[in-house]
């Protein structure tokens, strides 16, 4: 029981206040050399980590992170899950992820306080609801679940909504996909961690790659703070900063990053029992366990690897919220935040080799990140262990552009269609 933060733990703890607590992961020094390195401790980086121990028996991996496990994108998001896409590849991707999701507490014995509480994207004129009725069938035909709600079964769930005649934007209807929903998406990133370490995976902390280290037109290794590691494979998986850390093996990429803020008000009583998003413009909404609103709109317009946001974000986002949900002008904002987003031509990912041998790589994220992890993770770690792409990442490859392939599914997930 010592590894387990359970009431007996808590108990013996309570009664004996100078034991410490017990670590939830190794922090090893660096080995020379590893079968895997993998660049980046966020979710991706840590569910490739797990799956490739987990799924394919391969344990002399190390997970390389910058700064501290969690104080990337995995700890600075809205934390929603879903699979409500609509083009091919997008639709089995994302639906085996909210799959994985549903087990993942179990998997990896620990809470990630998965919270199937709905996601209901809301059409404000005919035209929109007409697309979501073609988005729900498509979802449908591919065995995701999708209900289309009229005004009256929008109110019915959504009481707490602006219906009156003077809505700038009247809510005619909307789409209802049941089992999407929250998670925590600090408890994930522990999990993952507690998971990998426990199949003998390295966590490495405060570690950052400075280059990589090339021989007959294959990666060798990584250069970092801490010294030289040798390794079979190297694999990167480091959102906002995806370009940056390419550049240094040679790749140019077609990604830019941008800050996406996302917002937080003070603890009311429960009140929003669904995910809400907002067809008028991209906003999404939902209520934490603390009681507070969590919400966000568009990225900041301009390129930044800083984590700071403008002021007319934030004006835009509250404009927003009030016009959805008057009410909220009352409340007192608590915090914001920003996280780097990987923004790419089609707004979808890479999960794939590259062309630099033993060198692959996921990222271009988007908004899409924290949804995606545990699939994410599970299709990245088939292509390293396989030296080829899944069938389900196979359309997230770097060539797509020039094959005239994209996946132009740019914020469908929460937004439809704009006058």
């Amino acid at each position: 029981m010592s590894d387990r933060y359970s009431a007996l733990a808590l108990a013996r703890h309570a009664l004996q206040p100078d034991l410490p607590w017990p670590r939830a992961w190794r922090s090893p020094e660096p080995k020379t050399s590893y079968d895997v390195v993998i660049v980046g401790g966020g979710g991706h980086g840590l569910a490739t980590a797990y799956y490739l121990a987990e799924n394919h028996g391969i344990r002399n991996v190390a997970v390389i992170e910058r700064n501290y496990i969690g104080s990337g994108n995995v700890g600075r998001n809205t934390t929603i899950i879903r699979s409500n896409y609509m083009i091919g590849g997008n639709t089995a991707f994302f639906e085996h992820s909210l799959k994985l999701w549903e087990g993942l507490s179990h998997e990896l014995n620990f809470n990630c306080m998965v919270s199937h509480r709905g996601q209901i994207v809301l059409a404000v004129n005919p035209v929109q609801l007409d697309t979501f009725a073609r988005r729900g069938n498509i979802m449908r035909l591919n065995g995701i679940d999708a209900e289309l709600l009229d005004r009256g079964e929008v109110m019915k769930l959504l009481p707490y909504l602006d219906y009156s005649k003077e809505a700038r934007w009247p809510i005619c209807g909307g789409i209802l996909q049941r089992r999407a929903g929250t998670a925590r998406h600090d408890a994930v990133a522990w999990a993952y961690t507690r998971a990998a370490d426990r199949h003998g995976i390295d966590i490495i902390e405060n570690c950052e790659v400075t280059g990589f280290t090339m021989a007959e037109g294959r990666v060798t290794g990584v250069d970092t703070t801490r010294g030289r590691i040798n390794a079979g494979k190297v694999a990167i998986a480091v959102a906002g900063h995806t370009s940056h850390v390419a550049r240094l093996a040679g790749l140019r990429l077609p990604v830019e990053s941008h800050v996406l803020q996302a917002f937080v008000t003070e603890p009311v009583k429960p009140l929003v029992h669904h995910v809400v998003s907002w067809g008028a413009e991209l906003f999404y909404l939902s209520q934490s366990d603390k009681g507070g609103l969590v919400f966000g709109g568009h990225i900041d317009g301009f390129n930044t690897y800083t984590q700071r946001g403008q002021f007319g974000k934030i004006r835009e986002v509250a404009e927003c919220a009030v016009s959805l949900m008057p009410f909220i002008s009352r409340l007192r904002l608590l915090r914001h935040w920003g996280g780097i987003q990987d923004m790419t031509p089609d707004g979808s990912p890479f999960i794939c080799r590259t062309p630099v041998r033993n060198l692959y790589l996921n990222g271009g994220w988007c908004y899409q990140g924290f949804k995606a992890t545990p699939a994410s993770g599970w299709t990245f770690a088939h292509t390293i262990a396989h030296d080829e792409e899944h069938e389900l990442n196979r359309c997230y490859a770097l060539d797509r552009f020039e094959k005239g392939a994209e996946l132009d599914e740019f914020g469908l997930g929460n937004w439809t269609y704009k006058q």
